[in-house]
């Protein structure tokens, strides 16, 4: 094992430790988002005071107070996924199912003249995220826009299936002729 290696495992355990720790406290991660943010505004006002006469030291503490920041950098998306991994997992679900929604709008009308089929928009989606910010009720919002979501993709591909079997029948199996057939084969 290399030092480097050594090294590297101790700051992982370290790290470790330190998110299953703000885990335990059920600390939000934004919170410690907006901490890094605070402490890099410290450092921006040490580099901005620095002078002639002083500069060395103020650039060693704004170094310090960036390594400082960072910690809270490196924790935070560690912390939000220790936190809720559900909802990390059904947020990239209700985003998945959103672009669809308009994909299968998309593709539908590239074969249909017009695809409105379904409830669930743009539009419905930003008053349902708006509501869920200013209530504080993002979970039961995620599976509202999810199910919702799901549902308009469903209905929407139905739609385009049964349009396009009013516009183009389909084909009615014929038979070959065995003596064409042979014809053309022989």
């Amino acid at each position: 094992m290399t030092w480097t290696s050594a090294v590297g495992r101790s700051c992982k355990w370290l790290l470790y430790k330190i998110v299953h720790g703000l885990a335990l406290t059920r600390i939000s991660p934004n919170a410690l988002t907006f901490i890094g943010l605070l402490i890099n505004i410290v450092a921006g006002f040490l580099f901005g005071y620095a002078n002639a006469e002083n500069q060395r030291r103020m650039f060693l503490y704004a170094g310090l107070v960036i390594i400082g920041a960072g910690i809270f950098d490196m924790v935070d998306g560690r912390v939000a996924r220790a936190n809720r991994f559900f909802y990390v997992v059904m947020t990239a679900f209700v985003m998945v199912s959103s672009v669809m929604v308009s994909y299968t709008r998309a593709r539908a009308e590239s074969l249909i003249p017009s695809c409105k089929a379904g409830f669930m928009e743009r539009p419905e989606r930003i008053v349902l995220i708006i509501i869920g910010a200013l209530f504080n009720r993002m979970g039961p919002v995620l599976w509202v826009i999810a199910v919702l979501s799901t549902i308009t993709v469903i209905h929407r591909i139905r739609y385009t299936h049964q349009q396009l079997a009013l516009i183009e029948p389909p084909p009615v199996p014929v038979r070959p002729d065995p003596l064409k057939f042979e014809e053309i084969v022989g």
